[in-house]
């Protein structure tokens, strides 16, 4: 359970969030990915750098606990206008360190790009894990690898053997659990690895909308004014393009790239050890008494 929870009260639409760890570590706000998603599917594994850190989620607008009966289409700007306010109310001092997987990657470098100029606590790093592409082409070429790799014969097989196990009748939500898991098992570098996951659910009208509010996007360029440090994480199984996340590191002035070996999009599952050793060290070297 979070040690602190409620809905913000600035938002246009109230957004849920909630606070794991101790009260006066560092803080870290965690941007889950989506589009149209919620925060829960993190967990427990993110909670790991609960022990030293504060960790601060929130759900997005339109997904998870922060879903609205609004008919207004939700757009990239409306993620990045929530998540001023969200940094604004929850009052993150002098010093913001975002943690962006996923989507929640992309989020972070719009927000870094567009708005961290707009907020009373100034950017101060970045933690990119496995991010969403940081343009349109190489998003179509992750569409493409996801498509092919949930219609391999691996998981076609697994679907058909969950179907004849008899699991349906005995277990109902047993049987729903694992076809989500069957349903992401293309993420994985292992598609057997995709086990005791925690489900989630996309809202498809949210997560259509930001995509098309995005278009035939490119944040290359605009990355080069983002000077704060950054850590990017990417497994090397990604079917997102390892060469997305190469571009981000190239042109942002001050990041580095970790690549996970034998790991897909889900880090926080597939080598655990290896991404909070990242993160932490990253944490360690770049907190203010470290830098000042």
């Amino acid at each position: 359970m979070p040690r602190e929870f409620g809905f913000t009260a600035t938002t246009a639409v109230p957004l849920y969030w909630c606070a794991y760890g101790s009260v006066g570590a560092p803080r870290l706000l965690v941007l889950h990915g989506g589009p149209g998603a919620h925060h829960d599917y993190l967990l427990p594994q993110m909670l790991e750098l609960a022990d030293r850190y504060e960790l601060v989620f929130y759900d997005q607008r339109g997904g998870g606990r922060s879903k609205s009966d609004d008919r207004e289409p939700i757009t990239w700007r409306t993620h990045v206008d929530d998540l001023i306010r969200v940094v604004d109310e929850l009052h993150f001092g002098n010093a913001l360190s975002l943690v962006g997987y996923s989507w929640g990657g992309l989020l972070a470098m719009l927000y870094a790009t567009d708005a961290a100029a707009r907020t009373t606590a100034p950017l101060h790093r970045l933690i990119l894990i496995d991010p969403a592409p940081v343009n349109r082409e190489f998003r179509a070429t992750f569409e493409y690898e996801m498509a092919r790799r949930q219609a391999a014969p691996e998981i076609q097989r697994m679907r058909e053997e969950v179907a004849a196990s008899g699991l349906r009748e005995r277990d109902p939500e047993a049987y729903r659990h694992r076809l989500f898991e069957l349903s992401v098992a293309g993420y994985f570098a292992h598609p057997d690895r995709a086990r005791d996951l925690t489900p989630f659910r996309v809202m498809g009208r949210a997560q259509q909308s930001v995509w098309e509010s995005l278009g035939d996007y490119d944040l290359t360029a605009q990355l080069s004014a983002v000077d704060v440090p950054t850590l990017i994480v990417h497994g090397r199984q990604d079917p997102i393009p390892v060469a997305s996340s190469e571009a981000i590191a190239r042109a942002i002035p001050r990041a580095s790239l970790v690549l996970l070996d034998d790991c897909g999009h889900v880090p926080y599952v597939e080598q655990p050890v290896a991404l909070f050793s990242a993160v932490r060290d990253f944490l360690a070297t770049t907190n203010l008494s470290t830098l000042s």
